[in-house]
């Protein structure tokens, strides 16, 4: 792999990492369809760690705020308790993810990474996203905010994270769908995804940082490595400010579009 291979894939991971386009999936059909070795799991994982860091310098006002209500309990009312409340529903949202990558993960990746599920999966939940937002459009009176969000909405917004283990369907993207099924409004169900990356990415990062530093870089290149963390991280920013913006002013349409389009051109020429 090449510092310009790893910056590309950082880039790459970074924007579609927010935007519900898969980027898991990106990171297969990509290396494909430019004749690059699958740079595998590990790289993967440690670029996630950079749009880590964009979403905690994004939401830091907010994560702090949820981090001082959990850590330093002197309020019950206000805004103390409802950050304090938001935070437990973050940690109940990632234990599915959590148990069907525990169980699951090394069969995920060894049998759910061919482009054709890649491609049928991008097809799919975008048309599942595109129901969802008509349907959000038809309840635009009797809307959610984040601070109304309940354990059942946390539970099932996070069953729709644990579908996302399969490459192709969008963490972001089928997160923000539940969270529209779910009566909430865009900038809550955005907001609301884009926090419970927050665990899940330190979690799943965390572990294989570990086992990279047990088994050494050799397979990678720590200067890979740097490159595409730097260039998720700040992607990464941009694409959150940039989905942030254009779901207040639009709708989900142009992003189903591209999954329709992009999901068709890899079933026919991947």
């Amino acid at each position: 792999m090449s510092i310009l291979q790893a910056i590309v894939l950082g880039i790459i991971q970074g924007l579609t990492e927010f935007l519900p386009v898969s980027s898991s999936g990106h990171l297969i059909f990509l290396p494909k369809l430019f004749g690059w070795a699958d740079q595998g799991l590990a790289f993967d994982t440690f670029i996630h760690l950079g749009t880590l860091v964009a979403v905690v310098v994004y939401f830091r006002k907010k994560l702090l705020g949820m981090l001082k209500s959990v850590l330093l309990v002197n309020s019950d009312q206000g805004t103390g308790s409802s950050n304090r409340k938001l935070a437990w529903l973050i940690i109940l949202s990632i234990i599915p993810a959590g148990i069907v990558g525990i169980l699951f993960d090394s069969w995920i990746e060894e049998n759910l990474r061919a482009t054709w599920i890649i491609g049928v999966n991008f097809i799919v939940w975008g048309v599942v996203l595109f129901i969802a937002d008509r349907v959000q459009r038809t309840t635009i009176n009797n809307q959610q905010s984040l601070e109304k969000v309940n354990w059942r909405t946390a539970l099932f917004i996070g069953c729709a994270q644990a579908v996302a283990l399969v490459p192709g369907t969008s963490r972001s993207g089928i997160t923000m769908t539940a969270g529209l099924f779910s009566k909430l409004d865009k900038k809550s169900a955005a907001e609301f995804s884009f926090l419970m990356s927050v665990p899940i990415i330190t979690l799943a990062g965390g572990m294989q940082l570990i086992d990279m530093i047990k088994n050494g870089f050799e397979a990678v290149g720590v200067e890979m490595l740097i490159a595409g963390f730097v260039a998720s991280a700040i992607s990464g920013l941009l694409a959150i400010w940039g989905l942030m913006k254009i779901i207040q002013k639009w709708s989900f349409l142009p992003f189903v579009v591209y999954r329709v389009i992009i999901g068709v051109l890899i079933l026919l020429f991947l």
